[in-house]
């Protein structure tokens, strides 16, 4: 299919790799992470251009489509600022990374691709570059169309909710509505890889590796039961935060999850016990890197560092958990190829 793809704030490739999967070429990602650079390219054969996209010329952008192919622009712009993880007193707030989605309007604007495609959470709708974003694909003469999309329904074994725009010079463009029978849950995933101790890395697999937990919290989560919630705990293990009226509605917090439900959305946080219901199922420990990123739906094979060697948990952690869920690339890659397809490219 003659078509150019170019990723903005690509990261380790989630988004781009998808795309590839549902059998698309991708020929570029940017993003400012220059630790990304290995992973993305390992992975989707895609270059990567280590840029600050809004200080980054439009000719840049440019020269990376293929002379006389249908140009597409997808990307997921941090979405921290809109996200409800984001602490309440800066909700609202009009915070500095507004401008990055900003400038993915910029970017389309100027280049007017043939296709567009944006994930990103589904409180951005109804903020002012939203909206803004909105005007200008408007204004060049797409068609649009924007839900979200419950990542459950499209084999992604997560609570995870996002909003997934598509924008077409064609004609209308839009996911895929979801196969029956395709979802998945904790133990789908990974039920079946070997058991790890806190603090221990598998010695089959480097990427298999979690965080060594204090002996409080292994006290904690030896009390805490699949499902459940530190209200199980006996009163001495209970954080004084979660005493107070404003820290009672906290209760994922220190949580297991549960093997035949799909896990909470993977934040960047997952292997910190604390920050979530990331206690596995029944080992005492948090999730380990491994069953993050098979969460976030990455396959097998998919290498974050060289031969998934790990320095340093947090990192690799907060590029998985930045991550596009791959399978929601591949529903994307489809739209792209069901609109090619339906209303041709004469270039």
């Amino acid at each position: 299919m003659s078509i150019s793809i170019i990723d903005l704030f690509c990261g380790v490739g989630g988004l781009s790799r998808g795309i590839v999967d549902s059998g698309l070429k991708v020929d570029a990602g940017f993003d400012l992470d220059e630790s990304c650079r290995y992973a993305y390219e390992h992975n989707t054969n895609a270059n990567f251009i280590n840029c600050d996209i809004s200080k980054t010329p439009i000719e840049i952008f440019a020269k990376q489509f293929d002379d006389g192919e249908c140009r597409a622009i997808v990307g997921c712009a941090p979405c921290q600022p809109f996200s409800t993880c984001t602490p309440k007193h800066n909700s609202g707030v009009k915070n500095s990374k507004w401008n990055l989605l900003n400038n993915f309007t910029r970017i389309v604007d100027e280049l007017n691709p043939e296709i567009v495609s944006m994930e990103n959470v589904p409180q951005i709708v109804g903020t002012e570059p939203f909206i803004e974003f909105i005007e200008v694909l408007e204004k060049n003469g797409y068609f649009i169309d924007y839900s979200i999309i419950n990542c459950e329904d499209y084999g992604i074994p997560q609570k995870r909710k996002r909003l997934v725009l598509t924008a077409s010079v064609f004609g209308q463009m839009s996911v895929r509505p979801p196969a029956k029978n395709t979802q998945h849950n904790v133990w789908d995933a990974i039920g079946k890889l070997p058991p790890l101790q806190d603090g221990e890395t598998s010695k089959d697999d480097p990427l298999h590796c979690c965080q060594k937990l204090s002996e409080l919290n292994k006290k904690r989560i030896l009390n805490s039961v699949p499902g459940g919630t530190w209200v199980d705990w006996p009163e001495d293990l209970v954080l004084e935060c979660h005493k107070k009226t404003n820290g009672k509605s906290y209760k994922s917090a220190y949580g297991r999850m549960e093997w035949f439900k799909p896990s909470p959305t993977i934040t960047t946080e997952f292997y910190n016990y604390g920050s979530g219901r990331f206690g596995h199922p029944e080992q005492n420990r948090a999730l380990s890197l491994r069953e993050g990123a098979l969460l976030q739906t990455f396959p097998y094979d998919y290498e974050f560092t060289p031969n998934n060697k790990i320095t340093s948990i947090s990192k690799t952690a907060t590029h998985i958990g930045n991550a596009v869920p791959v399978l929601l690339g591949k529903a994307i890659g489809m739209a792209i190829k069901d609109n090619i397809k339906k209303y041709g490219y004469n270039g």
